[in-house]
Parts: structure tokens; C-alpha cells; sequence
């Protein structure tokens, strides 16, 4: 029987991060003037994309990211079906949804593939502009306020009981 106190999710991210080349915002900021053909691509589920996102990014939620990045699937995303040899940088809020991308697509045979170290949270505090559905600028504490949500007791761990 597992341990209670293991972190499965923290482990996987662990050990995609061993394969998976990170980049901070402020050197994401430099990528992107510096490589006009950069694919950013955002995992985060498509309600979150909505609500806001880095200007220019694509959205494919990791759920479908497999058969996204594939021809022939009703998932395919042209971009990334024909994409393995572009510069991409994923993206997600915290950076380990984007880490297990990552490694992911390294997987699927892309050749040049990053994570964005700390996600769009990062982003949002180096003060890097995001935009909603709408294409609208969006205040960084407004951003902030949201990405910090508390979590629901049903979220917590359980305490045991001695």
C-alpha cells in the first residue's frame, strides 16, 4: 500500500523534468523576439485559455494533446501535426501540466520542445501581458486575484485521526 504522504503527480513532473528543457518568462519574452516561427502552445483546458493567455499562443488541452499533434485524428492540430521541427514552448498555469507535455511531445519524436518555468502564473508576475477570449488586455492583479484561488476542503488531504 502507497505511503500517504507520496506525491505522484510531483514525481512525474520530477521525472519529466530529467527530458524537459525549462525557460523563465523574461527569456520567453526574448525567444519570441527572437524567433517569429515560435509556437507557443497552451494545454491549460479550454475554460482557462478563455478566461486568459499569452497574445498568439494555440490552445490544445493536454487531454487531447496525443492525437492533436498527429494527422489523420479529428483531434489534429495542423500546426503541431506538421511541427515537429519548430521551436515550441508550452505553457500551462503552474508549469507542470506544460513539463509532462513536454516531455510528451519529446516523446513523439518533436525535436526542439520547452516548458515555461513557473506558467503562465510567472508570466502574470513578471507583468507580461495577457489577454482574455476577446483579444482584451487584462490588469495583472485582476490575473493574479484568479490564479491564486484557495483551495476547497474536498481538495485537501484528509487528517488522520490517531
Amino acid at each position: 500500500m502507497p505511503n500517504m504522504t507520496t506525491r505522484y503527480f510531483e514525481n512525474l513532473v520530477a521525472d519529466a523534468l530529467t527530458r524537459v528543457k525549462e525557460v523563465m518568462p523574461w527569456d520567453l519574452t526574448k525567444m519570441r523576439t527572437l524567433n517569429p516561427d515560435l509556437l507557443l502552445l497552451d494545454v491549460r483546458e479550454a475554460s482557462e485559455f478563455s478566461m486568459y493567455h499569452i497574445a498568439n499562443s494555440i490552445n490544445v488541452p493536454r487531454g487531447i494533446l496525443e492525437s492533436a499533434c498527429e494527422w489523420d485524428y479529428e483531434d489534429t492540430v495542423p500546426e503541431l501535426a506538421d511541427g515537429h521541427e519548430r521551436k515550441i514552448v508550452v505553457i500551462c498555469r503552474s508549469g507542470k501540466r506544460s513539463a509532462l507535455a513536454a516531455d510528451t511531445m519529446i516523446k513523439m519524436g518533436f525535436a526542439d520542445v520547452y516548458s515555461l518555468k513557473t506558467g503562465i502564473r510567472g508570466w502574470n508576475d513578471f507583468e507580461q501581458p495577457l489577454i482574455d477570449s476577446q483579444n482584451n488586455a487584462l490588469d495583472t492583479d485582476d490575473v493574479e486575484a484568479h490564479l491564486n484561488l484557495p483551495l476547497g476542503q474536498t481538495q485537501k488531504k484528509p487528517q488522520r485521526v490517531v
